[in-house]
């Protein structure tokens, strides 16, 4: 009998060790997900103005 408690006990604690090991996995990628939110957010807000004109170098025409 007192193997099946401690079998029962040590059960319970590799289930419990289990969830805290999910719930601190999913916190991780959750705030993997919020810095790359940030990230781009950041990059959004540095980007140049555009002034409608393209930098691109356009050949003269030909007459």
């Amino acid at each position: 009998m007192f193997e099946y408690e401690l079998h029962q006990v040590r059960s319970a604690e590799l289930i419990e060790e289990a969830e805290r090991f999910r719930l601190a996995r999913f916190a991780r990628k959750q705030a993997k997900a919020r810095r790359a939110e940030r990230r781009a957010q950041d990059q959004d807000a540095e980007r140049p103005v555009s002034t409608g004109r393209s930098d691109r170098r356009r050949a003269p025409r030909t007459a």
